[in-house]
């Protein structure tokens, strides 16, 4: 019987595919799912299973009721003499047998031979009555609604899934609360107070690159967004140079204060290449690029080593130490470097120390090569630190490792 303008409904499923990006067969398996909720409303039997099948060529619809196979191995059967379930056991996990949803095994092979145990089978129900079109109508949409609801939402949660620890740009949308609200395209991201870079000036309507490091599924549907996330740095040289991308030059460690300062450190698996003028480029192209998405955020770039105390002194440039004891059971190295580079080995407010710390996955201690150890003041001119820094006390510097992720 047909219930369906069947032109309208073909032009009506070309278009929400084509918009919603919601595959076909989802559609129509929504429509016969929304068709056969109304028929059991209006003909059905309380536990009945119903399934419609539409003919998407014709609009034709037919109804039927489906049975599982069972046995007594599988259900619990019913006494037909007294009328009760056999057996009640709490510990049983066979289902109660329904005649509604069930049919036994010696049945369903007169019915059809070679049926096995779990097979399901159809029985064709009464051709609804001529006004059905109507209700059917009613019922269906807002199932249909729901369901293109659900199928939209399992597209878009699938789209962005395969895309988590990628870059992806959007357009600011709004502000609440400190979050700002990032329009993707077919979702809204959040990119929260914390995963903001601080010196940063962000304004509605301006298109922004984002890392997407996260879904939320929990509520709703949430994108995590983050222009702090230290992949979010990685995701921008992968962007900036071919041998990053390739494979032929890797970041193996990255320490970042996001906005402000950043050290990573790069290996080459290529001899003839070198990382880090991979990472650098031609006068400086490649890093500057990636500072300047970065709002300015300063970037170091070191040589990677499987030598603890080669790492641990590149990781401290621009200061040269002089010597470096390492603790290798505990991770704890102490630095020596000329009393004329203790500031510059500890950068403004501890940052350069802290950074190679973080690096490096060590605990690092910073002293002169006095007889005592002696901390300069961070006022004192050098390439890290401006005439306006603090000073730091004369005493031994030691800086615990806060973070030894990268």
């Amino acid at each position: 019987m047909s219930l369906i303008d069947i032109k309208s409904l073909n032009l009506l499923v070309e278009q929400i595919e084509q918009e919603k990006k919601i595959p076909r067969a989802k559609l129509v398996e929504a429509l016969e799912g929304a068709l056969a909720a109304a028929y059991k409303k209006d003909f059905g039997e309380r536990d009945q299973i119903i399934r419609c099948k539409l003919n998407t060529e014709t609009g034709d619809t037919e109804f039927y009721q489906v049975k599982t196979v069972v046995d007594e191995t599988t259900a619990k059967m019913i006494d037909s003499e007294h009328e009760h379930i056999e057996d009640e056991n709490p510990e049983d996990e066979r289902v109660r047998f329904n005649s509604q949803k069930h049919i036994v095994l010696s049945s369903a092979r007169l019915m059809k031979s070679g049926t096995s145990l779990g097979d399901e089978i159809l029985f064709p129900l009464d051709e609804p009555e001529e006004d059905f079109g109507r209700v059917a109508a009613q019922t269906a949409k807002q199932v249909i609604i729901q369901k293109l609801r659900d199928a939209e939402r399992e597209s878009v949660a699938s789209e962005y899934t395969d895309k988590i620890g990628q870059i992806v740009t959007g357009v600011i949308q709004r502000f609440d609360r400190g979050n700002i609200y990032v329009d993707l395209g077919r979702s809204i991201g959040i990119l929260s107070r914390e995963e903001k870079l601080p010196n940063e000036f962000y304004q509605v309507g301006k298109h922004i690159k984002v890392f997407l490091y996260g879904v939320d599924t929990e509520r709703g549907f949430q994108l995590k967004l983050s222009r702090a996330h230290p992949e979010f740095l990685r995701q921008l040289f992968v962007n900036e140079s071919p041998e990053i991308a390739n494979g032929a030059v890797e970041i193996k460690s990255i320490a970042r204060e996001p906005g402000i300062k950043t050290k990573i450190a790069v290996a080459s698996n290529d001899d003839s290449i070198d990382p880090i003028g991979a990472c650098v480029g031609q006068r400086g192209v490649r890093v500057n690029a990636v500072s300047n998405e970065l709002a300015g955020e300063r970037i170091d770039i070191i040589v990677w080593s499987n030598d603890p105390a080669e790492f641990i002194a590149s990781s401290i440039t621009p200061a040269e130490p002089l010597e470096i004891t390492l603790n290798e059971e505990t991770l704890h190295a102490v630095i020596t470097v000329p009393d004329n580079q203790l500031s510059l080995a500890i950068g403004r407010g501890g940052q350069n120390v802290r950074l190679a710390a973080k690096l490096t996955g060590w605990r690092l201690d910073i002293v002169g090569d006095g007889s005592e150890p002696k901390a300069e003041k961070a006022n004192e001119q050098t390439e890290d630190d401006s005439p306006q820094s603090e000073s730091i006390p004369e005493t031994e510097v030691e800086l615990e490792l806060e973070n030894t992720e990268a």
